[in-house]
């Protein structure tokens, strides 16, 4: 069971200008893309043509940056009603945002949302600023490892306008593996393209921190993380598709597929580390 672990199905409507027009940078089939965003079905159909068997919808509050309002998970999880088994929600409360984040983290555990994204580069903080003040985002983490939901944190850098990349430094997720033990935290993009080798670290030290490699080119995965096949068990296939510059689901795939790495450790990747932290 294929599961893309990192796949942008978000509310076009609420894009920023500036933000959208970086979102339709050389995808010249944009168009399909909103249709997408629009129909569970159609996006269904599309998985069955590419060969994947479920998607992690990413979704997060950002609205400075992206025009991302708290309204994103009232979308995520009417979208995948269509099919829980194969769509799988992430939703998010900005610390920044939040009169009541207790309130609001308690809403997303109602709805059923699955997974939580952190993004420090859009909403401007960095993860363990709970130790500089934001006890907001304490209560986020302790929430989500209370309910046993993953934290999926954006670590490395972004081209959105006004993302700040110093937040998107993998070190500072340290503190947080730290403090909530309990808590699965999923890098995305392991830091690409500056901090790898601080992500590879960090899978490798904590038990609950596992690897996204959405984002990273599948040819070039073997050069940024030469030891993969260490952290295959910790490790999750994605692309973040639609993104600025990523190639199609189906090429990432088949990219990812003709790399030179035992059978069992790309079925460990596309398929079993998923379905350890999103049983089937």
């Amino acid at each position: 069971m294929i599961t893309d672990c990192h796949v942008h199905i978000q509310p076009v409507e609420m894009f920023k200008p500036a933000a959208l027009a970086t979102m339709k940078r050389k995808r010249a089939n944009f168009d399909e893309i909103v249709e997408f965003c629009r129909s569970p079905r159609k996006f269904l159909r599309h998985l069955d043509q590419i060969g994947i068997d479920r998607a992690v919808l990413i979704n997060y509050v950002a609205p400075e940056l992206m025009g991302f309002t708290p309204a994103v998970n009232e979308f995520v999880a009417n979208y995948v009603k269509e099919n829980p088994k194969r769509l799988i929600s992430c939703g998010s409360v900005d610390p920044r945002h939040s009169s009541n984040v207790r309130r609001d983290m308690e809403q997303i555990v109602r709805l059923g949302i699955r997974m939580i994204k952190v993004h420090p580069p859009h909403q401007l903080l960095y993860p363990n600023d709970y130790l500089n003040g934001v006890k907001e985002l304490a209560a986020i983490y302790q929430v989500a490892e209370d309910n046993g939901i993953p934290v999926m944190v954006h670590t490395g850098t972004s081209i959105f306008p006004g993302a700040r990349n110093k937040f998107g430094d993998p070190i500072y997720v340290d503190d947080v593996a730290v403090d909530f033990p309990k808590l699965k935290i999923l890098l995305a993009h392991g830091g690409r393209p500056l901090w790898m080798q601080t992500a590879f670290f960090l899978v490798r030290r904590h038990p609950n921190v596992y690897l996204d490699i959405s984002g990273i080119p599948p040819k070039t995965l073997l050069k940024y993380f030469p030891r993969l096949e260490e952290i295959a068990d910790k490790t999750l296939f994605g692309t973040d598709w639609p993104g600025p510059g990523v190639p199609e689901i189906r090429q990432n795939l088949e990219d990812f597929r003709s790399l030179p790495l035992p059978d069992s450790a790309k079925q460990q990747i596309l398929s079993t580390t998923a379905l350890s932290i999103w049983p089937a």
